[in-house]
């Protein structure tokens, strides 16, 4: 999978923090609570955790000691899986554990009660969420396992206030999110319908809630550096002139401390089905 920088991860934490929908969230956890067990905690399995994002999400929207529950961190990315270690180095509740992510067959879900996942489905392909379905629903054969994946890009941005070309850089964006990540072709802004899919197939139930971006002034450093993105992007095509593209990011820069921006993602729960 392609690599994110520490440097990345934590610039855009605050925000995803907020765009987060705290009502699919707390079904999550709540679902969490309703099928553990007195004499065991239950196990998270957090699938490309990076430094450990989601769990300072469900730390911070929610009473974590109200839910006490073990982590298992996964991640193919040395760096991150040391820095998560290094932010929770005193708790016993985490563990971490590096994994090729292409291929979920290799990683065991024995145990696991719910699997989550951050801003990683519109990375990785069809067929990577289909046997993580197939996967899930096995291993929910001996024990439930539900599914909370949030923050997955929908192929939507507004700026305000608005350029000729958004429209045109926005569509060689998601063009360009679509491209090989390490999993064979990109969902991109496919993977929240991919996901419904598949998760409804057998039998789950899916809850979905949109969950933007909402970048305003103070948040001028991520968007200064998602207005780069965009641009070196759309460079590399032949769709527009560099001197277009130049423009658009001039106008863009010079509305940071003024402008707003809002990137879509959506958040989903997978609930197993009830058995008899």
């Amino acid at each position: 999978m392609t690599g994110f920088s520490i440097d990345w991860l934590d610039l855009r934490e605050s925000v995803d923090l907020q765009a987060r929908d705290k009502s699919l969230a707390k079904l999550a956890i709540r679902w969490l609570k309703n099928i553990s067990s007195p004499d065991q905690l239950p196990l998270i399995l957090d699938l490309g955790s990076g430094t450990g994002s989601t769990v300072r999400s469900f730390d911070s929207l929610l009473d974590a000691e109200s839910i006490p529950a073990r982590w298992r961190l996964i991640d193919n990315d040395p760096n991150l899986l040391s820095e998560a270690k290094r932010r929770y180095e005193t708790s016993n509740r985490i563990e971490t554990c590096l994994a090729d992510l292409s291929n979920i067959q290799k990683i065991s879900f024995q145990n696991v009660n719910l699997v989550t996942t951050s801003a990683l489905l519109d990375l990785v392909s069809a067929n990577f969420v289909r046997d993580l379905a197939q996967t899930i629903n096995a291993q929910s054969q001996l024990s439930n396992i539900a599914l909370y994946s949030a923050l997955n890009y929908d192929g939507t941005a507004k700026w305000n206030p608005q350029h000729p070309l958004d429209e045109k850089i926005l569509s060689i964006f998601n063009e360009d999110q679509c491209k090989d990540k390490g999993f064979g072709p990109a969902l991109g802004p496919g993977a929240s319908e991919c996901f419904k899919d598949e998760f409804q197939a057998i039998g789950f139930t899916i809850m979905i809630a949109n969950s933007p971006w909402e970048l305003e002034p103070d948040d001028h450093e991520l968007t200064n550096s998602l207005i780069d993105g965009f641009a070196e992007v759309a460079l590399q095509r032949e769709d527009c002139s560099n001197s277009e593209i130049e423009n658009w990011r001039s106008f863009r820069k010079n509305q940071l401390t003024s402008g707003s921006c809002q990137i879509g993602h959506i958040d989903s729960v997978a609930l197993p089905p009830k058995k008899l």
